[in-house]
């Protein structure tokens, strides 16, 4: 990472994988490198696939453990520690961004960060020197959460890396737990191509009714949470019309964990 921090920070789409990502020597390699390749942020905002919440809820603006929420792994898993500060400048700027009359932002000062945030941000940032905040998503609505992306896209000129978090495909059902060969379903492969082509395209129509344009949609993601914060990510990163590039790809236990960076 470079000094001093960045006047402008791009926004990133990340898929986040699960608590076994550390054990991937080619995916944390990615991410490292990723990391690296990045500006220095001021702070962190993660929205993240695990924390719906509404209206609008900052977490932890201060150190509190991780919200290990994930059942059935291997104990060292629930050891894993990432001491970011907290960032309570940002919480307040996000609230003076979001919350408007009938529409408050909540505060739950007890939740730590879940492993949609910590996962990938222990390989990308492993100093854990950034400040980190995470929000929740207060709908799964695709043009609702874009428009949140416009919202707090004025922080990225504080300094401020914007990460949604999920996964290009999530379907559990259907996954190859422990699969870390790249294999992937033909539908899994086709959902890809399509999110690889709408989004470096800047089709933001398609991108946010990709339920009904995208092949395989339902498939791809039975429900929509892993998906959506790529709409808050693609609104942050969209004001000046869309310079997206794919900075991650691949399968992972035959999910698609595609990964974006908008400029």
């Amino acid at each position: 990472m470079t000094d001093p921090v960045a006047a402008r920070m791009p926004v990133l789409y990340v898929s986040h994988g699960a608590p076994p990502l550390a054990d991937d020597a080619t995916w944390t390699g990615e991410l490292r490198r990723w990391g690296k390749d990045l500006p220095r942020p001021s702070s962190i905002l993660v929205v993240s696939a695990h924390w719906e919440s509404a209206p609008l809820t900052v977490g932890a603006t201060e150190q509190v453990p991780l919200t290990y929420d994930f059942g059935g792994f291997p104990q060292h898993y629930y050891e894993v520690e990432y001491k970011a500060p907290g960032a309570p400048e940002l919480a307040q700027d996000v609230a003076k961004l979001v919350a408007q009359p009938g529409n408050p932002v909540y505060q739950d000062p007890n939740r730590g960060l879940d492993h949609g945030a910590y996962v990938p941000l222990v390989e990308m940032f492993p100093e854990a020197d950034v400040p980190v905040l995470q929000v929740s998503m207060p709908t799964l609505d695709p043009v609702q959460l874009f428009e949140l992306g416009r919202t707090l896209a004025p922080l990225r000129d504080e300094g401020v890396l914007i990460i949604g978090s999920g996964f290009t495909t999530h379907n559990l059902r259907e996954a190859v737990f422990g699969d870390v060969s790249g294999a992937a379903p033909q539908w899994g492969r086709e959902f890809d191509a399509w999110a690889k082509e709408a989004v470096e395209g800047g089709d933001i129509d398609a991108v946010l009714d990709f339920q009904r344009r995208a092949p395989a949609a339902l498939r791809a993601h039975p429900r929509t949470e892993h998906f959506a914060p790529l709409f808050v990510a693609l609104g942050a990163g969209s004001e000046s019309g869309v310079d997206a590039t794919s900075e991650v790809d691949g399968f992972w236990y035959g999910m698609a964990k595609r990964s974006f960076q908008f400029n």
